[in-house]
């Protein structure tokens, strides 16, 4: 299957996705400059892990085998490291909302992990794929809608352009798993 044969969902849905990344990037930039510890671990964490997840699936496959896979899965090992010790650190402050946050996050990128390993098996189970999803990403917006409640806006935004931008891996992520689902069902042509 070539790369060309796997189109984004409209012409401007990758200067979206771009769009989105550019300010999410900007947002880490920030906690990075003004934050605490915690904050400037955890936006620097979630960025490389949306940078890997990206690479792996929304490139037609081309970062998705050899030495760039692995690399790819060292970086988000890293980075789950990191956010673990993000973590602990919102615990110690006592930054309860923070700590959800990331716990729900770390749930969200564990079932993604485990798309972009075995997508047969997610295709086999997508309605428990979609519920336990839905579920978590329930949980997401609530905690946004919590820091608005707070009238913590920043937080707020940023907490809702990370799930624009990892509903957007979700849209890739279905393309992802179809087209693995379809090369893995396709007899190899005789050569």
């Amino acid at each position: 299957m070539s790369v060309s044969s796997i189109r984004p969902v409209a012409p401007w849905y990758p200067w979206f996705k771009a769009g989105v990344f550019a300010l999410l990037a900007c947002n880490a930039a920030i906690y990075l400059v003004s934050g605490t510890p915690s904050e400037s671990l955890d936006a620097a964490a979630w960025l490389a892990l949306l940078a890997s997840f990206e690479l792996e699936t929304g490139f037609g496959g081309r970062f998705g085998t050899g030495r760039a896979v692995a690399a790819l899965h060292a970086t988000r090992l890293a980075a789950a490291a990191a956010l673990i010790a993000a973590l602990a650190g919102y615990v110690h402050d006592k930054a309860w909302l923070d700590a959800a946050n990331v716990g729900l996050w770390i749930a969200v990128v564990a079932q993604l992990e485990f798309a972009v390993r075995r997508p047969a098996a997610v295709m086999r189970h997508r309605a428990w794929f979609a519920a336990a999803a839905a579920t978590l990403y329930s949980g997401l917006g609530a905690v946004v809608l919590a820091w608005l409640w707070q009238g913590d806006w920043f937080d707020a935004y940023d907490a809702g352009l990370w799930l624009i931008a990892f509903a957007a891996i979700e849209l890739d992520m279905l393309q992802f798993t179809r087209r693995n689902d379809r090369a893995s069902s396709v007899a190899p042509e005789p050569g």
